[in-house]
């Protein structure tokens, strides 16, 4: 327990009604950890709360970024360690809740070979907090042959029916890599056939901010700022789509780096057409993607850090046939979404009900991911 907090009370999680859940987020963008509050009872939202975001220093990201990839090993090790520290720094004020919902850190995602990789305990942060802490999201559903990813979906289709919307639609998660759901929120569960079509889309904002770090020294393309300065090179974007993963039927997911090879695509471009490059590649994935579309959407609602790119937006505009806005035109919050969706995950946990199905990653029936840990003092569920 942080004892700066004081002596908590013993903590079991309600059996019947609404929960207060804060969820906590660390994408592979690498910016920080976003912490959102929810209210739900696992299927409907009642409410939204409070949010946070506690950004990574460049040191931090430094450590992190070097266990990308791998398995295990020191890097790995270092890396857990700062995801940890910096979770029970961001989660050390939300004292009202009843739970966490901790995703943890993706290093590496191999759902067809190796598996899975977050690391963070979620035992060692229910200790620390005094709460129960719902963790490792993914590893069930690959064990049943899913993708592990995206699991956001089932919250999106909430988050369509709690804002009234009727005809199809799909989010647009502009991350580290981009994903696509696609939503019918006529039809009551998320997990029911053809409510639902998810998966990524290719690379986002990943490899641009690599870019930005390693020629600039930034850690982002601020306002696309340096890509509106430069043309994009159709040759490197032509190989980029010639990769066998847009020819794939989804579900599909990716791991941060299955496009190492953009990088070289654009090593002998100048700084600005390099990053007008790189944000085409990420605007033209998405198109790829729309093809998968069980029909065309009503709109594409955008969240993440892409939609604050306004030549990222620009390009999606171009390139889709139907109206693309920034999720907040719905009245949800585009920066925390990620990080709502895994409270919202938690509290399905909690309650027994699936986290993903086929329609999402292409697990072989509705599966509840999700690990429960309890802080020691507490009453068992």
């Amino acid at each position: 327990m942080n004892k700066a907090q004081g002596a908590r009370t013993p903590t079991r999680i309600a059996k019947t009604g609404p929960l207060r859940a804060a969820g906590a987020m660390s994408g592979t963008s690498l910016d920080g950890v976003d912490v959102a509050v929810i209210e739900t009872d696992g299927r409907d939202i009642m409410s939204f709360g409070t949010s946070s975001y506690r950004s990574y220093s460049a040191e931090e990201r430094r450590t992190i970024a070097a266990g990308f990839g791998k398995w295990s090993g020191p890097e790995v090790a270092a890396a857990t360690q700062v995801v940890e520290a910096a979770h029970i720094d961001a989660l050390g004020a939300y004292t009202d809740v009843d739970l966490i919902g901790f995703h943890g850190q993706t290093l590496a995602h191999a759902p067809r070979m190796q598996g899975t990789l977050q690391v963070g305990d979620g035992a060692a942060l229910a200790d620390h907090l005094g709460l129960p802490v719902v963790w490792d999201f993914r590893s069930a559903d690959v064990h049943l042959g899913g993708e592990g990813a995206p699991l956001a979906p089932f919250f999106h289709h909430a988050c369509a029916r709690y804002a009234g919307l009727t005809g199809p639609v799909a989010f647009l998660n502009l991350g580290g890599v981009g994903n696509l759901t696609w939503v019918d929120p006529a039809i009551p569960l998320p997990e029911a056939e053809g409510a639902l079509l998810a998966f990524d889309t290719g690379p986002a904002n990943a490899p641009i901010n690599d870019l930005m770090q390693a020629r600039l020294g930034l850690p982002f393309d601020e306002g696309g700022k340096t890509a509106s300065r430069g043309q994009v090179e159709t040759g490197a974007l032509e190989l980029f789509l010639a990769e066998p993963y847009f020819a794939r039927m989804p579900p599909k997911s990716l791991d941060r780096n299955d496009f190492d090879e953009m990088v070289a695509l654009v090593t002998e471009l100048s700084d600005a057409d390099a990053a007008a490059t790189l944000t085409a590649m990420c605007a033209a994935g998405v198109a790829e993607a729309m093809q998968h579309c069980p029909r065309l959407p009503d709109r594409v609602l955008v969240t993440g850090g892409g939609r604050h790119n306004p030549v990222l937006m620009k390009m999606l505009s171009v390139s889709l046939d139907c109206p693309v806005m920034p999720i907040e035109e719905i009245g949800l919050d585009g920066d925390m979404l990620e990080a709502q969706a895994f409270g919202y995950l938690a509290v399905r946990v909690a309650r027994g009900l699936p986290t993903s199905c086929p329609g999402t990653t292409g697990v072989r029936a509705a599966v509840g991911g999700g690990t429960v840990s309890m802080p020691t003092e507490a009453i068992s569920v």
